[in-house]
């Protein structure tokens, strides 16, 4: 095995190893494919250096998947398998830079090596993705067919941040907040636990920036922190999303569901582009969007905020609102802390993403950064 050249390299990959194996929870499914940590430190440097090169004007969006050529269902394979050369990988990177394409890497005699292209994986896969050049993402593919798939850790230069399978956002956590907030339970196959996340990923993609404010259902509260009139009020609401996520588990196990479903929440996340804010209920239902937000009669105005981030060695800071970001976070916020039964998600122009949620025990805004869970 070469040694690798990338300073981060060979730390990051013993701190990834060194999670799956102290980790009950991250090894579920794992034994047998899951690199050691020389491996990993290969695959990781040859996409380092991948990451910064180019072909012609463009730069390589490569995903690598850790898997041999007889778990894949139909790969394209190769009839003599690459090396992991920078400058070989970058020629191919614009033949599978489109989502769900992964160039599989696998031990041979001659070393690690490229052996084909697949666009179906197995479940619990190690995948390596460049985001963008010097930004690499450790992944482990989903459980279940059309799952997000889980960030294990996130490398940026030499700043390696691992993401904390046991993250709690405590037990007084609003329920869809405590589940967006719990990596692991992305593993399942539960479209419930997956569809906030789908959101947030949907509201992070178009980058144009946005509020999505999630209220409880049944309650008119929330009217009494937006500015009237509501010029994009939805009447009767919006039951789309909500219609599918009614159907039964045998309903939803169809490639048109999914389809339908990914429709619908592109639709929802896409009304979060327009200047203001989006409104939908803890059961998915459209109130209103291009909403602006202002303080709740009789309520201060939000000073601090506890800001947590969930990885390994992080800890939780006190902060002023203004420091998270413009007025998006200010705006969120401050609903947040006049309407303490909702939660909401701010996506910056810039790819940063936060949700605000109500801590009764600190009688603060929490504020949690899960940019590392959506890259």
């Amino acid at each position: 095995m070469i040694q690798p050249t990338y300073a981060a390299a060979s730390a990051a990959a013993d701190r990834i190893h060194r999670h799956f194996t102290a980790n009950p929870i991250a090894m579920e499914g794992l034994i047998g494919t899951l690199p050691d940590a020389d491996t990993l430190a290969a695959i990781i440097d040859a996409a380092f250096w991948t990451s910064l090169r180019r072909e012609e004007i463009y730069t390589p969006r490569i995903s690598f998947a850790y898997v041999g050529p007889e778990q894949v269902v139909h790969p394209i394979s190769f009839a003599t398998p690459l090396s992991l050369d920078p400058k070989d990988l970058t020629k191919l990177a614009a033949a599978v830079e489109r989502s769900g394409i992964h160039l599989c890497v696998w031990p041979s005699a001659d070393g690690l090596q490229v052996w084909g292209i697949a666009r179906q994986i197995p479940p619990l896969c190690i995948v390596l993705e460049i985001v963008v050049p010097g930004l690499l993402v450790v992944k482990r593919s989903p459980a279940a067919d059309g799952g997000k798939f889980l960030n294990i850790a996130v490398l940026q230069g030499d700043e390696i941040k691992i993401i904390d399978q046991q993250a709690d956002p405590g037990l007084e956590a609003p329920a869809l907040l405590a589940l967006l907030l719990r990596p692991e339970s992305q593993l399942t196959s539960d479209s419930a636990v997956n569809l906030l996340l789908q959101l947030a990923v949907s509201i992070r993609a178009h980058g144009r920036g946005g509020i999505l404010l999630v209220v409880a259902a049944g309650s008119e509260a929330w009217k009494e922190s937006m500015l009237h009139p509501i010029t994009y009020a939805v009447t009767p609401p919006f039951t789309g999303l909500a219609d599918l996520m009614r159907k039964d588990l045998t309903g939803r196990a169809t490639r048109r569901w999914e389809d339908a479903m990914a429709r619908a929440v592109d639709g929802i996340a896409g009304l979060t582009a327009v200047d203001g804010a989006t409104v939908i209920t803890a059961d998915y239902d459209l109130l209103a969007f291009g909403t602006k937000v202002v303080r709740r009669r009789g309520s201060p105005v939000v000073s601090q905020v506890i800001v947590t981030e969930p990885i390994e060695g992080g800890s939780a800071v006190t902060a002023e609102p203004s420091q998270l970001g413009g007025t998006r976070h200010l705006a969120a916020a401050q609903f947040v802390q006049d309407q303490p039964d909702s939660i909401a998600l701010v996506a910056s122009q810039d790819g940063r993403f936060t949700v605000f949620g109500w801590s009764p025990s600190e009688e603060k805004v929490h504020a949690h950064r899960i940019d590392v869970l959506l890259l």
